[in-house]
Order: structure tokens, then C-alpha cells, then sequence
């Protein structure tokens, strides 16, 4: 049965929005009063916030499928439609979210951090919404739109202060239930530690964490052994302790050439952009097994040259206790100047973080071919959200979307990137809306048995401005003219006989 769990892929679903309505008001004496069409409800969101009290990511390997709420649909009577429930999941603190392809969205590094990761769908307008006074009775309403929808990976990096290093059988596992109350597996063979273990140590007035990772061995950096797959556990850690086995009987190993392959392996592991390098961190030298005679007589042969490396060397005994006293207190005298160095650093703001938006105000227009026929596909977060909100089943909607798309100069780029008439045109990703464009698209309102946004329920009358009846009468009164001048010229009799009648006339 799995029991620890560092990685997961999460299968995400936002709440989809919901669709606005077509309505009109109807009341005793006033059967039609307006549109009264409510919008619909927004989709609800998926978010994850860094919890201290939950330590495992066991839940997402169990149930890796999580949805948010659809939005309520619009209803008549200026209804809206109720907000689809938004999803807030708990993860470790300490939990990298990334996308599909292995890229960094976040470090929820801090206690209490929210990262908004599935944004819900916008819900549609109803026609109440979309009446103005170009547009007084629409009869239509625009569709929700769908909510976020893709996989992330969660990937869980402990939080502990020191990270205990070394070799398979070295005794780390006995080392951190000796300072601690964890109590990890412990057996007389490699590889008993299968996951990282976490203890708790109090030496004085300081508590710190400890974190057991399993062991590394030569060749871990090429992916051998399991030490480095769970080398990510030790990224945060502010000092390591090198745990060296003095009792071991496998030839060709002491504790020089154990500690130089360790340091080998950890420098070969690449620390995340920023970080401090995992060999230049404080670093402190445990040399196990001082219970075994032979074993503490070969520690004290080699603690000099070791000391002469620089490093801080005890002699431990994870199974009598010998030495763990002094050991405790130097790795709490490390993890305190840590938290002061960095207690001097800035605060950081709490904010809540959102997944990075595409600029709204820009679309891209690239000429692709399909079966050897060439189309345009036009990609922006605009467009393809106003597709997906109109009902090609209603003529006013189509209009409306090419007023729209209109507005925002598509047209002109069409034209710019070799677009003719009929060219297909693609807007969105993969299959996409389809349509065989035409450059009078925006005259679709033509189509329309009366003018856009009237119904003809309604007493739509419409009288002449001034401008446009002095425009009436003064062509009126030219073709007049026009008309007695070339009778003058025929020589009509009548009226306009006279030379006298015309001179009067003029």
C-alpha cells in the first residue's frame, strides 16, 4: 500500500459559466415592457493554499480528478444565475506546482500562500445586458464560457532545517529517531528508507526539523540507487549533516571516498534558479558507529584530516547516544543563524497568486495548411472567448460577433496577412470555429428581416431629423430648376413662353 507520496499529476476541471437569457418583460397593460434576460452565473474556480497541517499529497494520488462548480443559468425577470461552488485544496507547505511540461507556476514555500490555478468561466449576458439604445430588444443572449481545464503536477519539497546525508546502512535512520520522537524503519539492510522521514529535535530554547532522505550511492547523479529522486527534499534545508558509516566491511569504502563521492553526487544535483548550491551550504561531519571499537578507533583516525578540510567533525553513536549532545547543539547554533540572516531579509508581501493571463487586448493571425489547403488561424484571448459566447444558430448572435471581431480590426489583419474572399478562417486552437470568411461579414445585419437589435412587436417609428428634410427640400427645389430650364430651352409654349414670365421667374 502507498504510504508517501511526493509527486502527483492533477487532472483539473473549472466550472463552466452559464448562459445568459433571451427574455422579454411582460406585465398587466405592458405584454411587452423590454428584455428582462439575466446573465448567467460564473464557473466556479479551483485554488491551492498551503496548509501546515497537512504533510502528504497522498490525497491527490488517491483522487487526482478535481472539478469546480458550473454557473447557474440567467433566467427572465432579471435573474441571475447562481455562481458555481469554487474548489480550495490543501497542500503541504512546501508544494511546487507546475504545468504539464515540467514548467514552474509556483513555490508555495510559505505557510498560508493561495495560488488561484483553474479559473472559472465567465458567465454569459442575457439581452437585458446587451439592449442599448442602438440595440433596444435584442434577441439574443451570449452562451458561458468554459472553464479552465488541463493537468499540473504537484511536487512536495519538505521544509526542514537539516537534511541527513549519506550512504545506504550509515545509520541515519537510527540517528533521527535518536534525536527526535520519528520513528522511521530501521533494519541491518540498504535501502530501508524508502521515502523521507521528518523529526522534530529540541536542543535548549531552539526546535528545528531534521529530514532523513534515502541513501545516495556512487553513480546517483546517473540515476542509480533512489537517493537522488528524493534529493529535492534536502533543496530547502539551510545546513546537511554528513552521516558516515565507520563500521562498514564493503571493500573499497572509508570515509574519505564515501564523503567525496556524497559531495560528487550532491554537487552533480542541480539546485532550482537562485538557489545556494547544495555542496556550498553549511556542512557538518557525523562519524557513526563509535559503539563498534573498531569503528571508533577509525573515526578518530580520521577526524584531523577531515577537520584539516575545514568541516566541523563529531563522533556519534546513534546506538549508545555518545556525542549526540554536542551534536545537537551545533546543528541548532547552524539552524539559528540561518533564521537570523534570514530575518534580515525583506518581508515578503502576502499576495494571492493567479496563473499568468494572455494579454487581452492582442491576437496573432498565422497562415497554416490541412491536407494541402491553406487557412488562417487567428489565436487570441479575445476572439476565441466571443466564439465560444455566440449561438451561430441565431442571426442577430452571428452579427453581433462580427460587429465585435469588427471592432478590434480583425478585418484589416485578414487582409494583411493574404486573406480573400472565402478563404477559411480558423479562430482558436485545434479544430476551432470555422467559417468561410467574407470581407462584408460585418454587413450580416442585412440578413436580418428588420434592423438589428428592434422587433417588430414593437412601435418603432422614426421621424426625420431637420438636417435630413432641408436635404429633401433643396433637392426638390434643384430638379425644379433643372426642369424649367430645359423647357425654356425647347422653346415650350405655355407658362414659360413669355421672355417676360422668365425674367420674372429669375
Amino acid at each position: 500500500m502507498v504510504s508517501f507520496v511526493d509527486q502527483v499529476s492533477l487532472h483539473l476541471r473549472a466550472g463552466n459559466g452559464g448562459d445568459g437569457c433571451v427574455s422579454v418583460k411582460r406585465e398587466k397593460f405592458k405584454p411587452l415592457a423590454g428584455p428582462d434576460g439575466a446573465d448567467g452565473g460564473k464557473g466556479g474556480s479551483i485554488s491551492l493554499i498551503s496548509d501546515p497541517n497537512v504533510t502528504t499529497l497522498l490525497d491527490f494520488h488517491f483522487h487526482p480528478h478535481r472539478a469546480g462548480g458550473d454557473g447557474g443559468d440567467g433566467a427572465g425577470d432579471f435573474r441571475n444565475g447562481a455562481h458555481g461552488e469554487s474548489l480550495v485544496l490543501s497542500v503541504p507547505v512546501g508544494t511546487v506546482v507546475k504545468d504539464e511540461n515540467g514548467k514552474l507556476i509556483a513555490d508555495l514555500d510559505e505557510e498560508g500562500m493561495e495560488l488561484v490555478i483553474a479559473e472559472g468561466g465567465q458567465g454569459g449576458l442575457g439581452n437585458a445586458a446587451l439592449s442599448s439604445s442602438k440595440r433596444k430588444a435584442p434577441g439574443f443572449a451570449l452562451f458561458g464560457v468554459p472553464g479552465w481545464r488541463g493537468d499540473i503536477i504537484l511536487e512536495l519539497k519538505s521544509v526542514a532545517d537539516v537534511a541527513l546525508v549519506g550512504y545506504p546502512s550509515a545509520g541515519k535512520s537510527s540517528l533521527i529517531a535518536a534525536l527526535s520522537a520519528a520513528r522511521p524503519k530501521i533494519a541491518d539492510y540498504p535501502f530501508t528508507t524508502l521515502h523521507p522521514n521528518l523529526g522534530v529535535v529540541q536542543a535548549g530554547n531552539t526546535r528545528f526539523t531534521i529530514a532523513d532522505v534515502p541513501g545516495l550511492i556512487e553513480g546517483a547523479s546517473e540515476g542509480k540507487g533512489l537517493g537522488l529522486q528524493f534529493l529535492r527534499h534536502v533543496e530547502r534545508c539551510s545546513a546537511l549533516l554528513h552521516v558516515i558509516d565507520c563500521a562498514t566491511i564493503e571493500p573499497n569504502r572509508d570515509p574519505m571516498s564515501d564523503l567525496d563521492k556524497i559531495l560528487f553526487e550532491l554537487d552533480a544535483y542541480e539546485v532550482p534558479e537562485g538557489g545556494v548550491p547544495l555542496t556550498q551550504r553549511p556542512q557538518l561531519i557525523a562519524l557513526n558507529k563509535a559503539d563498534v571499537p573498531d569503528a571508533k578507533e577509525l573515526a578518530e583516525f580520521v577526524k584531523p584530516d577531515l577537520e584539516a578540510r575545514g568541516y566541523k567533525v563529531f563522533i556519534i553513536s546513534a546506538v549508545s547516544h555518545e556525542g549526540l549532545r554536542e551534536l545537537n547543539f551545533a546543528l541548532a547554533a547552524l539552524v539559528e543563524k540561518a533564521r537570523h540572516d534570514l530575518g534580515q531579509q525583506p518581508v515578503k508581501p502576502r499576495i494571492q497568486l493567479m496563473q499568468s493571463k494572455r494579454d487581452e487586448n492582442t491576437f496573432v493571425i498565422k497562415k497554416e495548411s490541412r491536407n494541402d489547403e491553406d487557412f488562417f488561424r487567428v489565436l487570441g484571448a479575445k476572439p476565441e472567448r466571443w466564439v465560444h459566447q455566440t449561438n451561430f444558430a441565431n442571426e442577430e448572435a452571428i452579427g453581433y460577433l462580427a460587429d465585435r471581431l469588427g471592432k478590434i480590426g480583425l478585418e484589416q489583419e485578414l487582409f494583411k496577412a493574404g486573406a480573400v474572399a472565402g478563404s477559411t478562417v480558423v479562430i482558436g486552437p485545434g479544430l476551432g470555429i470555422v467559417f468561410d470568411w467574407e470581407p462584408t461579414i460585418s454587413s450580416a445585419a442585412e440578413l436580418i428581416a428588420g434592423p438589428r437589435g428592434t422587433d417588430a412587436r414593437f412601435d418603432m417609428r422614426e421621424r426625420r431629423t431637420t438636417k435630413e428634410r432641408r436635404k429633401t427640400y433643396t433637392e426638390r427645389m434643384d430638379a425644379k430648376a433643372a426642369t424649367r430650364e430645359e423647357m425654356r430651352k425647347e422653346g415650350v409654349a405655355g407658362k414659360w413662353s413669355q421672355p417676360e414670365d422668365f425674367e420674372k421667374e429669375d
